[in-house]
């Protein structure tokens, strides 16, 4: 490439360190899929499936478990939210692994995968609450890893201008292995549901081998033939990848003029922004309630008054085509509509909630209070599905430098999933405090995301990940 064509470049980008910000017209003509990205993707989404289907177990599961083995309620309330646990740790870990041995592979995918096997297996043979427990931490810990490396993998071996759509396949595979437990779990036993959760395991590991590893994570560690053969693999074998191949070198070797990170340089002013939006999207995504919602499902349907079995299913045939919505409007409106129109609608699904336990209290309007309750329940989770249930993941995968993107994941997903333990664990103790107090709380919570993403989250579509980390970082 000529001189000339460089530092049109480096004077586009603004900073000298990232002269990968690309605005030259010749270069930004858009890629498309190929069947390699595509396959990559769901392969990939193989993993996010079986999240979902580790989160949608116990709700339809709590009857026949607490039944069959005599659980109370503490210690069902455990085993639900003991998963989050060894989520935690798994995401402590998801970004370091992930750096150091690759994103997909017997490395970050695959090692977790193993985990959640065993889990699964141990709660298909437990006969207390020990082999449970223990079987659901296992899972936990598989299900932290693959929080983190799924989006991000995705995210570095898509196009800019799918970047979006195809990271949101992650939500949209939590959400179907969440609504396959859902509508199953009401007409099985919660064992023959477990051997259900095996399924998903197997299957990913069988596709990994057949995926290329990230080119990004290629460039990183040196290896520079083989991030190419990665890349011009995935944008096929006619493809020009000259363009992006440097881009990504480039901005690699700006960073490698950076002295070593760790983990408490992600605290530097630098990175303030970018911290802030990573933590700040996944603490509000869990303090607006979803995982008390998900978890517990069926109790909130009883408690309401209203059929578990038709509310349930009702869920799944709401949030599986709002969150195949969100894929596909992800590219074409933006992040930041997307998630304040999901905010508003979770805000006032909670409300809703919320106002059918209070009128159950005032023992007013007693017809009424449990359709507005079922139709809460429907307007969060389908509002939830189309934005603030992947955008998050979206973002977080797209802002942090990947100098720093290790332990920025890592601590961005512990932050989650210990949202997600306390909630998932407190639900039921708020509930027996206050009902409808529980619920005016959360509707609070989803409210103040509206202002916090549209006060500090920034647009990110059709831009590149280096783009979007030079403006922010």
């Amino acid at each position: 490439m000529g001189r000339g064509s460089r530092d049109d470049r480096e004077q586009s980008s603004g900073d000298p360190l990232l002269p990968s910000v690309v605005t030259d017209e010749r270069f930004s003509s858009e890629a498309s899929a190929t069947v390699v990205v595509v396959f990559s993707t769901l392969v990939a989404v193989s993993g996010s499936y079986v999240f979902g289907s580790a989160i949608g177990f116990s709700s339809p599961a709590q009857t026949g478990i607490v039944d069959d083995l005599g659980l109370s309620l503490a210690e069902y309330s455990l085993f639900g939210s003991i998963m989050t646990i060894g989520a935690m740790l798994g995401a402590v870990m998801s970004g370091k692994l992930a750096d150091v041995f690759g994103r997909r592979g017997l490395q970050a995918m695959g090692f977790s995968e193993m985990f959640c096997l065993l889990g699964w297996v141990g709660i298909l043979f437990s006969k207390g609450p020990w082999w449970l427990d223990c079987g659901r931490l296992s899972i936990g810990y598989g299900v932290g890893l693959l929080s983190y490396v799924v989006p991000v993998y995705i995210a570095e071996i898509t196009p800019k201008n799918l970047r979006g759509a195809y990271t949101t396949v992650n939500q949209f595979m939590i959400c179907c292995g969440i609504s396959g437990m859902f509508i199953v779990g009401n007409f099985i036993s919660w064992r023959i549901l477990t051997i259900l959760g095996i399924v998903p395991c197997v299957l990913h590991l069988l596709g990994l081998p057949f995926i290329p590893e990230s080119p990004r994570w290629l460039a990183k560690i040196g290896r520079e033939k083989d991030s190419e053969s990665a890349l011009q693999r995935l944008r096929g074998n006619n493809a020009d990848i000259s363009r992006e191949s440097a881009d990504i070198r480039e901005y690699i070797e700006s960073l490698q003029q950076l002295s070593d990170t760790s983990f408490f340089d992600l605290f530097q002013r630098k990175y303030a922004h970018s911290l802030t939006v990573g933590v700040g999207l996944m603490v509000l995504q869990q303090l607006g309630g979803v995982n008390g919602i998900t978890y517990y499902a069926s109790a909130i349907f009883i408690s309401a008054g209203f059929s578990s079995t038709i509310g349930t299913i009702g869920i799944v045939f709401v949030q599986v085509p709002m969150t195949l919505l969100g894929v596909l409007l992800m590219d074409i409106s933006g992040r930041r509509p997307l998630l304040m129109i999901s905010a508003a609608g979770t805000c006032l699904g909670c409300f809703f909630v919320g106002l059918s336990f209070l009128l159950q209290d005032l023992q007013v309007w007693k017809e009424i209070s449990p359709i507005l309750a079922l139709v809460g329940v429907l307007i969060f989770k389908g509002s939830f599905s189309l934005g603030m249930g992947g955008i998050p993941w979206v973002i977080m995968s797209e802002i942090f430098p990947i100098n720093i993107k290790g332990p920025a994941g890592s601590l961005v997903t512990v932050v989650n999933w210990f949202g997600t333990w306390a909630i998932s664990y407190g639900f039921n103790f708020l509930m027996k405090w206050s009902s409808e107090g529980t619920f005016f709380m959360f509707s609070v919570f989803c409210g103040l995301t509206i202002v916090f993403v549209a006060k500090l989250v920034p647009e990110t579509k059709g831009r590149t990940l280096e783009e979007i980390q030079a403006s922010l970082n």
